[in-house]
């Protein structure tokens, strides 16, 4: 239990990442808004995970700076795929998986910075689960296919044996 709860800001980075995508394919509209509010909580999140292991004041400064800028450069980058012109190349779920990408590359390095090996691995986790999300999207229709046959299968033993 102690593990989940010491872990749980990290499994929350993980989980409002993988919802962003899901709620992307729903409401593009609110697509921007979420991105743009997430950035600055996986930031903050950045900070406060080497915050309490720097014990001299004036350290924590150079801290900030750094995750700041690297923060603003990932909000930047994420704002410019919703750039109308860049928008409109790209279908919500292409936008999405962009979007992921960008906020794995952005979080893996701010684990860098930071040196908190659980923020990278929530970054690499976010970039491993990129390809694994376009592969589902693309296979839905097999999936769905593949658990209709099942259930179609078990029905008719279950009929068999009655």
């Amino acid at each position: 239990m102690t593990l989940v709860v010491r872990n749980s800001p990290f499994i929350a980075m993980l989980a409002l990442a993988l919802f962003g995508v899901a709620f992307t394919s729903v409401a593009r509209q609110w697509m921007l808004i979420y991105w743009v509010v997430l950035a600055p909580i996986f930031g903050t999140m950045s900070i406060l995970t080497r915050w309490q292991d720097i014990e001299e004041g004036h350290l924590r400064w150079p801290l900030v700076q750094t995750e700041l800028l690297h923060w603003g450069g990932v909000l930047v980058a994420m704002y410019l795929i919703f750039v109308a012109n860049v928008e409109q190349m790209m279908n919500a779920d292409a936008s999405a998986l962009m979007v992921l990408t960008i906020l794995a590359l952005g979080t893996y390095t701010a684990g860098i910075h930071v040196r908190s090996w659980r923020t990278a691995a929530v970054g690499a986790l976010l970039a491993l689960s990129v390809p694994l999300i376009a592969w589902l999207e693309q296979a839905t229709l097999l999936l769905l296919l593949r658990a209709v046959v099942a259930l179609a299968l078990v029905m008719a033993l279950v009929m068999l044996y009655r």
